[in-house]
């Protein structure tokens, strides 16, 4: 049997020093997620800056294929609570919207202006929203603190309409953080203020699954052994609890490469996005 016992949780929390040429990202998604909103603008097929609440990071970018939609897609980006908007992930919905989906991007306000808890509403907000604009089934993905609050979404008590639930079919969490308990001994926390209390009442690890929940816990062969650890429990504890659930650990990917299958239609991890 192997233990493995550590004690730097920033280190075990960090990527792009243990990534070769990690240093260019985030700036590598700027230019392709600008150029793919130029083209749907163009197209006529972008609603941008759709407004969930007063605050002007509660906003929403919604994409939209050719043709009737055949349902939502959602992405929320990751940062760890405290970094990015919507405009840095545009690119990521081409695969979903080639396949005939509608995808929304939100933003959502920032730790330490607003608790972790206070972003999940916001994202649940825009969820619904968006919801409004586009009938059918929804599924929702995210990367890192994104994919714990797409997994958030669908863990209970959530704070989506209970028909908005209903809706969806399916989350990818994408190198999810699903037990915000590790955080609370990173660096990082003097900015995310988790608690012993916030971590039990947010991390879906701690929290029932929405019933009839397919899951796909989705991360990279080559990330640390943390997100890799955070992907594996939630499928572990979900499926104990009756969700559906898999594992799919994709070779050679990191921490920021691990998404980019979500620009191709093709790609297996679009087609667990929308079966």
């Amino acid at each position: 049997m192997y233990f493995r016992h550590i004690t730097d949780w920033s280190d075990a929390y960090t990527n792009g020093a243990h990534i070769a040429g990690g240093e260019r990202w985030p700036a590598a998604w700027v230019e392709p997620a600008a150029r793919f909103r130029d083209t749907m603008i163009a197209a006529g097929r972008a609603r941008l800056d759709r407004v969930y609440g007063p605050d002007a990071r509660q906003r929403y970018d919604l994409f939209l294929p050719e043709g009737r939609p055949r349902g939502l897609a959602a992405f929320i980006h990751g940062g760890y609570w405290k970094a990015f908007d919507k405009s840095y992930w545009s690119h990521l919905a081409r695969g979903a919207i080639a396949r005939g989906h509608a995808v929304a991007l939100p933003s959502y306000r920032l730790c330490p202006e607003v608790r972790i808890a206070d972003i999940t509403t916001d994202v649940a907000a825009a969820i619904a929203a968006a919801a409004g604009e586009v009938e059918g089934p929804i599924a929702l993905t995210g990367h890192s603190a994104g994919g714990h609050l797409a997994t958030r979404m669908v863990s209970q008590p959530s704070s989506l309409p209970a028909g908005v639930v209903a809706r969806i079919t399916r989350v990818v969490s994408i190198s999810g953080l699903h037990d915000l308990r590790p955080l609370m001994k990173t660096a990082m926390n003097v900015d995310l203020r988790i608690d012993a209390a916030e971590a039990r009442a947010e991390s879906p690890a701690l929290l029932e699954p929405s019933p009839g929940l397919q899951l796909v816990a989705w991360v990279g062969g080559g990330e640390r052994s943390e997100f890799i650890r955070q992907t594996e429990l939630l499928a572990n504890v979900w499926m104990g609890l009756g969700a559906a659930t898999s594992v799919v650990i994709e070779p050679d990917r990191h921490h920021f490469s691990v998404i980019d299958g979500l620009t191709d239609p093709g790609h297996p991890l679009v087609g667990a996005l929308l079966g």
